[in-house]
């Protein structure tokens, strides 16, 4: 399998919009402090204060769930930024939640938040790293382009 290939199935779309759309809602909170989030300094100060996690990679975190959720939504590196979802929630999992047990906590009630959100968004994720940005994708357009031109280059049908 080709990375650049992509599927054009019209689900794949259906679920980079969620997860894109649900990723940068973290994201924003993370990044401006939207919708009851820290804002940058209070979760990089999370990040590297609490977690211990190097500047770099909490700042990768941040831009990654903001601008690569914008990317993934348009189709854009969809394997790339999915994946890049997947290695932050399994981060989160296991430096963070997993202690806290699966759910979530939402009567107050528990340690902490659980990981289920977390199986959740990897759950998403994975179709559209094994398969592509889907139906409606830049991806598509970049790559179908280019397939074209070399099947022009090299006299193959596609």
């Amino acid at each position: 399998m080709k990375t650049t290939n992509t599927s054009q199935n019209i689900t794949l779309l259906a679920t980079r919009f969620i997860l894109a759309f649900v990723t940068a809602a973290h994201g924003v909170q993370k990044s401006f402090g939207w919708f009851g989030g820290y804002g940058f300094d209070g979760t990089m100060g999370f990040f590297t204060d609490t977690i211990g996690l190097p500047y770099i990679l909490g700042l990768g975190i941040i831009v990654a769930e903001t601008v690569g959720m914008i990317a993934l939504a348009l189709g854009l590196f969809g394997r790339f930024f999915s994946g890049f979802v997947i290695a932050i929630m399994l981060g989160a999992i296991f430096s963070f939640h997993l202690p806290n047990g699966f759910y979530m906590n939402w009567g107050g009630n528990l340690a902490g938040e659980g990981y289920e959100f977390h199986l959740l968004a990897i759950g998403l994720a994975l179709p559209v790293l094994m398969l592509g940005s889907g139906a409606y994708s830049i991806d598509h357009l970049l790559f179908s382009r280019k397939k074209t031109e070399q099947n022009m280059v090299t006299g193959m049908a596609e």
